[in-house]
């Protein structure tokens, strides 16, 4: 077999897609979500979901009836919940295989305590795609969207041929919360945005991180210097959900987040998207908490305190309101979406802890994405793509 280590593969032919920064361990390489600048920026809660690769992917050419990932992995559980299953999928020219991992460290977090954990090693494994042919095919390996993962080789057979993929046609990169991260999810290719890439045929670059979609400066300069061609962002859940933003810091951090991508992408099409139902936060603001039933429920109380405080019906109602205004002072090239078409209160059935959908409903809204926005008469192609 041959083997193209970690360094290799960043030097290669095989474009790791959605990668755009590495973390160098002893032994192979694990990707980050942001770039290496951001670092001294991220809050160390935020660094955890940055090094998931949700949306990563090792794309390439190959005529190899077999594709071997060599890989150490590190799930996170919280007890008493089951933990979440861990698994890669090969899309081989658009037909999906999924493979579940086999190894691997886990972190076990203490429930009462967020910051105190212990760490169950375990080992390194591989792997193995088989039975693929030998008739040249592109290739993606999806990489697992709720665990570390840290590349140590590629393997194919000997004699086959590694290339490079082609150029994507169209290049989307989106933005969101945990219900972008789809942590959920049964397996890489089933999140929301996977799903809706995968369908419109479009290349996914994923900025979903779980608890953190607060409009962090650095994600929009992230997002500015990125060679896009459709930009999304999905916000409003987290600022409800840790009560970060109230509607007078909100309203013109949304401006600035947007002001910041079109300094260098001016006509770039930018589709807002609001949040999507969740009972509890409908017309009570933030924060939200847990219950001993494990469904997620707002605080209330304090109504004094909480005067400008923001419910996600009034998101919804500023996020559009945000693109009137700059679609009337002249930027055609943005658009709304409002959350509820993707899921709303007739979707509840799959909210089981109240915020997120669980896998059926992460499927379903990536479906309704891809036709509502590049669809044959969708908002893409309505702002200019």
């Amino acid at each position: 077999m041959q083997v193209y280590s970690a360094r290799a593969l960043r030097e290669g032919p095989v474009a790791m897609v959605g990668a755009l920064d590495f973390d160098q361990r002893e032994h192979g390489i694990s990707p980050r979500r942001l770039p290496a600048w951001t670092r001294p920026q991220v809050p160390q809660n935020m660094d955890v979901m940055v090094r998931m690769p949700a949306g990563v992917r090792l794309a390439f050419v190959t005529d190899s009836p077999v594709v071997r990932l060599d890989v150490l992995t590190t799930a996170m559980v919280t007890p008493p919940r089951p933990p979440r299953p861990v698994a890669f999928d090969l899309v081989v020219d658009g037909d999906v295989r999924s493979l579940p991992a086999s190894g691997g460290n886990t972190i076990v977090l203490d429930p009462t305590d967020p910051l105190r954990f212990t760490l169950e090693r375990g080992d390194a494994y591989s792997v193995v795609f088989d039975n693929l042919g030998t008739t040249s095919k592109h290739c993606e390996l999806w990489l697992p969207h709720n665990a570390f993962v840290e590349i140590r080789a590629l393997g194919i057979d000997d004699g086959a041929t590694l290339a490079a993929p082609p150029a994507p046609q169209t290049r989307w990169v989106h933005y969101g919360s945990s219900i972008s991260h789809c942590m959920e999810a049964l397996s890489p290719t089933g999140t929301w945005p996977a799903v809706a890439s995968m369908q419109a045929g479009v290349s996914l670059t994923g900025l979903g991180f779980g608890g953190q979609c607060h409009l962090d400066p650095f994600v929009a300069r992230t997002i500015r210097d990125l060679p896009v061609d459709l930009i999304s962002v999905k916000t409003g859940i987290n600022v409800v959900n840790m009560d970060s933003m109230r509607e007078r810091t909100f309203v013109p951090a949304l401006h600035g987040f947007i002001d910041t991508i079109r300094e260098a992408r001016p006509d770039t099409p930018i589709v807002l998207t609001s949040p999507i139902f969740c009972p509890s936060a409908e017309d009570f603001p933030g924060p939200t908490v847990p219950d001993e039933r494990g469904k997620f429920v707002t605080l209330r109380g304090h109504e004094a305190v909480q005067a400008g405080c923001l419910t996600l019906r009034r998101i919804r109602e500023i996020i559009a309101g945000v693109v009137d205004t700059r679609r009337e002072l002249g930027d055609r090239h943005i658009g709304y979406l409002d959350g509820l078409m993707l899921f709303s209160e007739a979707d509840a059935g799959d909210l089981p802890d109240d915020l997120h959908p669980n896998p059926g409903g992460y499927r379903r809204m990536g479906e309704r994405f891809a036709d509502l926005v590049f669809g044959p008469d969708g908002l893409a192609s309505e702002l200019g793509i």
